[in-house]
């Protein structure tokens, strides 16, 4: 007879407070799912919410703007889809008006089932929350990429996941990334670094977050080369270098008569001098 009364007591306390009387639906949630979200949701505290916010890492956090569906698994009486509005608010059928901004949407959906709980509307609800448009957290990025833009983060993306996202680097690109965060302060960063080091040189991602990646830096060369012009400096690129990306020497070309004008000076250097942006290269005539 007890084990026929609290079987009978199981059932009827995942069903809401307001029918107590008829038997649940047979969608309801397993005892063990129902026990996991209540179990969450007692740990939900103001000091968890800021680490959360401090550590994009632990999932995306809502903020104004961003579109989001909730229902309770098992009834049809709490399904909702809503927008996070200007201050920050959703409003909801039962508990009313929650704030959702600043949130991950794991620590809104443990505060919801919490409220439902306590309100006395469902014993162990099962909440479900899914973010549909999330609009609300963009970095912005510029200069020598394929498609520049503004990039919603709808989850954690690491620096060079964005990049990819907007198909890379331009050919004639800088490998010196300008990553510029909300409040002024910048980092240089290298995709070259972050390809053959651990996560901790990939930045991740924050809201307001801008990347810049530069034009290279040039040199010209002109005179008696088959090729003067202007090129991009790649890295560890000396003088000699230079002359065969110019196109090598013409017949009249001497590499005794090279020159380096540097700052408006002109030098006589060797031909592993290394390069610096805005040097110009003139290659005088041979004597015969």
């Amino acid at each position: 007879m007890k084990t026929l009364l609290a079987t009978a007591s199981l059932l009827l306390g995942a069903a809401p407070a307001h029918a107590q009387t008829a038997l649940p639906s047979p969608l309801a949630p397993p005892a063990p799912i129902a026990a996991a979200n209540g179990q969450a949701s007692t740990q939900a505290s103001p000091v968890a919410s800021a680490a959360a916010e401090a550590a994009p890492t632990q999932g995306y956090v809502l903020g104004a703007g961003d579109t989001i569906e909730i229902s309770v698994l098992g009834t049809d009486t709490f399904n909702v889809r809503t927008q996070v509005q200007q201050d920050g608010t959703i409003a909801l059928p039962l508990i009313d008006t929650v704030t959702a901004a600043g949130k991950t949407a794991q620590q809104l959906r443990n505060e919801i089932a919490g409220k439902l709980r306590s309100g006395g509307y469902f014993a162990r609800p099962a909440v479900n929350l899914t973010v549909t448009s999330p609009v609300s957290r963009t970095a912005t990025i510029l200069g020598q990429v394929r498609t520049p833009g503004v990039v919603i983060l709808d989850r954690p993306y690491r620096l060079s996941e964005v990049v990819a996202r907007v198909g890379g680097l331009k050919d004639q690109a800088i490998d010196a990334i300008t990553l510029t965060h909300r409040d002024g302060s910048s980092q240089k960063v290298s995709l070259r670094q972050i390809a053959t080091s651990g996560p901790e040189a990939d930045p991740v991602l924050v809201d307001g977050d801008k990347v810049f990646v530069a034009p290279p830096e040039t040199f010209y060369i002109y005179g008696q080369v088959n090729a003067p012009g202007a090129y991009p400096i790649v890295e560890g690129m000396t003088v000699r270098m230079a002359l065969a990306r110019g196109g090598g020497l013409t017949a009249l070309g001497s590499q005794n008569k090279v020159k380096l004008i540097r700052n408006d000076r002109e030098l006589k250097v060797r031909l592993s001098e290394p390069l610096l942006a805005g040097d110009v290269i003139d290659v005088g005539e041979r004597f015969f």
